[in-house]
This record gives structure tokens, sequence and C-alpha cells, in this order.
């Protein structure tokens, strides 16, 4: 198409977008001009009286076919032209800055590498466009990847950058060509940008300056076969021994409807694994897989989906994720209004769980009770004597707080109060079991703690009478796939094995949740009358869940359930292990990144709480730093003034390998707490992903400073493009257009057009 407009107007079309129009009239070319226009004028003369007026329609045809060729005889004569600035060859200099990262290795234009474009047009001695951008201009060759340097020439880059960062390397090249006549910069790269930040501000420097950039994409916009895990979603952290439901999201090109697996390895060895059939070519799918983090630690994760036949990226295949796998015991309170089987058969439940304390309170009588403490917790002896803790620091203590069938009569103005922040400001979770002393029922609709609940409370119908329920219990969509409501390995076992489970009872009849809230279980009679069994929401920091059933203990004891069945311990381990996921401690440590390159910076930020989990501004916060050979760093953490409770700090890992990030805080003597957390230092994998050549990126980078955008299809236009820039040292040249291949053109056209016409008519 490019070669079919030169060769009709004379120039490439660049060249004339890069100029503008204009006449060079003369007192010669004038009077030829006025001749003309006197000739055009004899011909309307002798056309208007050649024929009679049967025939108006032939004239006005045969008049406008000489007119135009008259007309394009007097736009030759007028001697148009194309003004335009061009650079003085040898006196500008141009920056030329290639992308040294790994993606430019990869291998999907017709089999080659994208650093086959540099190699053969920038870097050989004979390179056809390297020659001619020398003649024109004084070049400067600039690599950039992670960070962007000088370089003797194309053939010095060793494209082993492990991330792309556009904006520091336009950067690096303006300031380290300021002050030079500049013509402008060239950048070479697959428009992989790996960086969080926007180029808002380069750009908009480029643009002031005058300096536009002529970006030059290689690499394909699309690959043909291509599978890619595209973002995992994974806590941070988590307790030894607790399943994981993770989202993966999966796309593809070129495998649309097949079946490949998604594995999931600890250290090599397979800890998981799903079927994952492929969604249409350019759509991605969301798929859950479950497993179990068996070790504790710092652990890395890989998901992977095998390598599969004919693929042009496979390192894409691939995501790891680090989670903080915490072998510690999470101290949890159950509080019983009235004897009764279910707190026995939770606590028989939760008796073999290393990782969880179970302290349970349960009523007797008006001010009587019985403790079932968890050694190791402090004294027994002064643990729950008076009851329910009255006080913020003895509730918060806890991650999780367990309401049985308990009126809310029983609890002060300031414990519900206390019951409500324990979500909302402690983060902690609270869950309320059904019985004819829970819920509405037991008089909690209107109470702080009902504010926090995720299901509406209604009035009862009687006070005096219960409407019991046998409900037969089933996940809904959501609980299909949450690993609380999972009692079996696969999602299609675990709806098997609710389908057989005991029915239980209800007394509690809740129908509705609040916005924002998820149901994981309902429950149905042979009415089929429905009610929600397990629903949850977040509130706050924390989260709080209903469970409106007073007998779960029915998947333990009833006739049909075998003696060595552990669904029912299943099911509770999962359910308070869920409880205390995520809940935040008095001092809680957190990083900008889970990996970073050796030699670039992470932040730290540890948000402090003293034991009423009130933030704490005045703290000594020093963050203990491990490296991989065993070299620790002490770094103090400052109030960040802007938030409450916030400390902040950075540091710089100068090898390979996982740090160790141990943070303490205190407030004078007193010791807030403590936390750990890891970061790993090692090459990032992510220029391999979303790897396509990304055109828009590099077209608006063009557009935004004045220069024009290429591939390798049309490099050969850029020098020419540049030349006519009219950035730095420029002369004014004027090219003829009268002598276009295309005006000859068209004059023949219409000359033969009117003979045709006459001829057709009768009238030659």
């Amino acid at each position: 198409m490019s070669g079919a407009f030169q060769f009709l107007f004379k120039y490439p079309l660049l060249v004339f977008e890069q100029g503008h129009f204009s006449f060079a009239l003369s007192r010669s070319l004038i009077v030829a001009v006025a001749v003309a226009a006197l000739a055009a004028i004899a011909a309307l003369i002798t056309y208007r009286g050649a024929w009679s007026s049967e025939r108006p329609r032939d004239r006005v045809v045969l008049i406008a076919l000489r007119l135009g060729i008259v007309a394009a005889v007097i736009f030759c004569l007028a001697r148009p032209i194309l003004v335009l600035k061009a650079a003085v060859p040898q006196q500008n200099f141009l920056g030329i800055l290639l992308d040294d990262s790994r993606s430019m290795t990869i291998a999907d234009t017709s089999g080659q590498p994208r650093t086959d474009f540099v190699q053969q047009q920038l870097a050989l001695p004979d390179s056809a466009l390297l020659n001619a951008l020398s003649q024109r201009f004084v070049l400067r060759f600039f690599r950039f990847s992670s960070s962007a340097d000088r370089v003797g020439s194309a053939a010095d880059l060793k494209y082993a950058g492990t991330a792309s960062r556009l904006g520091p390397a336009l950067e690096r090249a303006r300031d380290e060509l300021a002050g030079l006549p500049l013509a402008g910069l060239v950048m070479v790269s697959d428009g992989a940008d790996t960086s969080d930040a926007t180029l808002e501000t380069e750009l908009a420097s480029l643009k002031a300056r005058l300096i536009p950039v002529f970006t030059v994409g290689v690499g394909q916009e699309r690959f043909a076969k291509d599978i890619q895990i595209t973002r995992i979603e994974t806590p941070r952290s988590t307790l030894k021994g607790t399943t994981l439901s993770v989202d993966v999201v999966v796309s593809q090109n070129g495998y649309a409807g097949s079946t490949v697996p998604l594995n999931v390895e600890d250290n090599g060895r397979l800890v998981g694994t799903q079927q994952v059939t492929l969604p249409p070519d350019g759509e991605s799918a969301t798929v859950r897989v479950t497993f179990t983090a068996s070790d504790a630690g710092a652990r890395v994760f890989k998901f992977f989906v095998p390598t599969q036949n004919g693929e042009q990226v496979t390192q894409n295949n691939t995501r790891d994720a680090l989670i903080e796998v915490a072998d510690r015991r999470e101290r949890v309170l159950y509080y019983e209004g009235e004897p009764r089987p279910e707190m026995k058969f939770i606590r028989r439940a939760l008796e073999d769980d290393k990782n969880l304390d179970l302290d349970v309170l349960q009523r007797l009588a008006e001010e009587k009770y019985t403790r079932f403490l968890v050694e190791g917790n402090g004294n027994p002896d002064e643990q729950l004597v008076g009851g329910f803790p009255k006080t913020r620091e003895e509730l918060f203590a806890y991650r999780a707080i367990i309401l049985g069938s308990v009126e809310a009569a029983s609890f002060t103005p300031d414990q519900l109060k206390m019951l409500a922040d324990f979500v909302s400001k402690r983060g902690g979770t609270l869950m309320m079991l059904g019985g004819r002393r829970s819920f509405a029922e037991g008089g909690w609709a209107g109470t702080p703690v009902a504010e926090v609940l995720p299901v509406e409370l209604d009035k009862p119908v009687n006070d005096k009478q219960f409407v019991l329920k046998n409900l037969s219990v089933h996940p809904t969509r959501e609980g299909e796939s949450s690993p609380v409501v999972q009692l079996a390995a696969t999602e299609k076992a675990s709806l098997a094995k609710w389908d057989d489970m005991p029915t239980v009872t209800a007394v509690n009849p809740i129908q509705r949740v609040k916005p924002g809230a998820t149901v994981l279980l309902n429950g149905a009679n042979n009415q089929r009358d429905s009610q929600i069994v397990l629903a949850y929401q977040r509130y706050g920091r924390g989260k709080s869940v209903a469970f409106p059933i007073q007998d779960s203990w029915m998947w333990k004891m009833d006739f049909k359930v075998p003696v060595d069945d552990t669904t029912h311990a299943t099911f509770w381990r999962r359910m308070v292990r869920w409880l205390v996921d995520g809940v935040p401690g008095q001092v809680e440590m957190t990083t900008s990144l889970e990996r970073v390159e050796p030699g670039e910076p992470f932040k730290l930020s540890a948000e402090v709480m003293d034991p009423s989990f009130t933030e704490v501004n005045d703290g000594r916060v020093v963050a203990q730093i491990t490296s991989p050979s065993g070299k620790t760093n002490d770094v103090p953490l400052e109030w960040s003034v802007t938030k409450d409770g916030e400390y902040v700090g950075s540091f710089v890992p100068d090898e390979p390998g996982m740090y160790a990030v141990k943070t303490t805080a205190h407030r004078g003597a007193a010791d807030l707490g403590t936390s750990v957390t890891h970061v790993r230092a090692s090459a990032g994998d992510a220029e391999y992903f979303d790897a396509t050549m990304r055109a828009p990126l590099l077209k608006r980078i063009a557009e935004d400073t004045g220069g024009r955008f290429f591939t390798p299809a049309n490099a050969a236009q850029l020098p020419e493009a540049i030349s006519y820039s009219g950035r730095g040292v420029t002369v004014v040249e004027e090219r003829d257009l009268w002598d276009m291949p295309i005006i000859m053109l068209l004059i023949l056209a219409l000359a033969a057009g009117e003979w045709g016409f006459r001829r057709v008519r009768g009238l030659a």
C-alpha cells in the first residue's frame, strides 16, 4: 500500500503528513494560469452553442470532463509544492533506546526471536537501517530493562533483563542528551512495561521539550498458541494444616476446548490438582483449586499447567506464590448459655487440632459457669472466673468468638458494644449458633451485635412457642467452591456427601441476609420451606458468621453415620480455622511486594495496636531483617504521621534468596507484640506474562510526543520520518508536486473519458 502511494504521489505518505502544502507562484505563472482560465471559459462557450437544448445532460458531462482537464493543467501551472523542515545531516543527535529484557528473546515472528530485528537492522556494520540513520544523525545507543544505561552499539545487548520500565528509560535518555540538538528518540521494544507506574510524567516532559519519540514495536500482537496463568489469588498467611481454596485465572489461544491439568506443588511435592477445560480463544476462565498447607514456614507454592504442543511461550504457564504457613495456636472463645450436646461435640472435634485453642465457658445457672480452658493460655484459675469477659483487653486476646444458645439480656450494654467492636475494630470473627436463646428468639434484635450479624433478625411470631424445623442441608453455588463446607477431596464428591448428610433441626427461622452477605449453606424441610443455614459478611476489619441450627452433632451421632466417619470433625475444624483466618494481631507487618529484584528496595509497613486494639503512635518499632546468608540488619520504623498506628521504613536486599522480616514493637517497657513475614529477592518472571507486543502503548507514546509508530515491516521509513519531524537543526525544503504521476494519470483518464462518452452518445 505504501509503495503504491509513493508511485502515485511521488513521495511517501509520511512526507505529506510532516509538511504543509503551498503554491510557488511567480508573475509568469500567474499569466499562464490566467490564459488557462480563459481557455476554460472558451470551452464553456463552445459547448454551450454546440448542440441544441434537447440533450442538456450530455453538455453538462462533457463540460465537466473538459473543465477537469483544464483544472489539472492550471493546478500544475500554479506549481504546487510541499514545504518541509529537514534535519541538517550530521548536525543532530538521535537517541536509540533498545529493549534489553528477556521477553525480547521470545520467538513469535516466523520462528525468529524479537531480537532478530535489532541484530539485522541495528547491530551489524552493514545494516541498512543503521547506515541510513548514521548518514543523517549522530547516534547514541541506550539499553533498558529494569534500569537504563548507555552502550556503545546495539551489539552490546545481552537480553537478560528481568523487567521492562519504559518511563525511566525515556527519562534517562532525555537527561543524557539534554543540551544537544536532538532530532528525537527511537524506542525499539515489545512494549511490555512491567512497571506499576504510569508514563504520564515522562510523556508530558518530552512533549514540553518538543522531543518526539518514534517507537518500533517488535513481536506479535496475539500469540497463535499459548496458555497463560494470568492471575492467582492466595492469602499472604495461613495456619499450618489449613485447606486453601485458590482462584486461578487461566487464559489461552489455540487450545479452545482442550482439557489440561492445573497442578500445585510445594517444594516439588504435588499437593493439589484440578482439571481445566480451556475457554474460547482470547478468553479467560477462573478455576478453583484446593490444597492443604501442611508444612510450616515461608512456603513457595507453584501453580502450573504442563507445557502443551506448539506453545510459543512456556514460561507463562507457571506462577509462584509465597504463603506464610504459621505453626502457632490461635485462641477461640466459645460461650454456651445452657448445657447441650452441641458444645461437647464441637470440643471433641477440635481437641486434636494442634493449632486451635478452644476456651469454653458454659453457663449452668445465673452466675454459675463451667470452664474448659486450654493450658498455656495463662493461669486457668484467673481466666473467665467472673463469666464472659468484661474488659476489652481480656476479650480482644481471642481471635474468634462463638456464641451458643445465650440470650442478649445476659450481657451488659458495655459487653454488647465490646462484641461489636471485636469485629469492627479488633478485626476478629463473631459466630452465632442456633438455639432457643439465639438470634431474634434470644432478643438480639436491636442490639449492637445485630448490626454486625450477616442476617436480618425478625421478631418471633410466638415468644413462648418455638417452631422446630427438620432441615436437609445443601451448599449454595458459592458454597460449592468454598473450602469451609467442602467435605471431600473434590467439589463433586463433596456435593454427593452433602446429599447423604442426616437432617438437623432449627428453631431460628432465618430467611434474609443483609446486602453484601454471602450464603454458603441452605436448608429445606419436607414442605420445601427453605432457610439460611450458614452465612457470613465482612464488617469493619473483621467478619461475622451466622449458623442458625442447633444440633450439627447429628452429623456425627445419627444412626446412619458410621462410627469412624470424621465428617463432623472435618466440618468444624475447617469452620474454626476459617474463623481465625486473617484475623490481625497487635503487630501486623506487611511489605509492598512479596518478591523483588536484588538491589531493588521494598517498603515495610507495620500496624501497631495496644491490648485494647487502639492505635499506638508513640511506640518503638524495629524490623530485624535476616538475609539468606544469615546476616541481620535492624531497620527502625517511623510513625507515618498520616495514619494512626502505622510505622514505615524500607530495605534494599543485596543478595538473592529468602529474607525473614521480624518486627517487634514496644511502648516504654511494655512489649506490644511481634510479627514475622518473608520477602523473596530473585529474578522476576513478569516479562513472560502478557508478553504480546503492546501496540496501543507504543502508539500512545509516539502520538503523545509527536512521533510515529512503526513495525519491522515499515521501519525503513524511520530515517525519513525523523528527518522531517521538524526537530533539531533544520533547513526548509520545497518539493515540487506538479509532476506527480497521479496528475498525468488524471488528465489521461479525463481525456479518455470525454472521448469515450462522445463515442457512446454518437457525438464523435
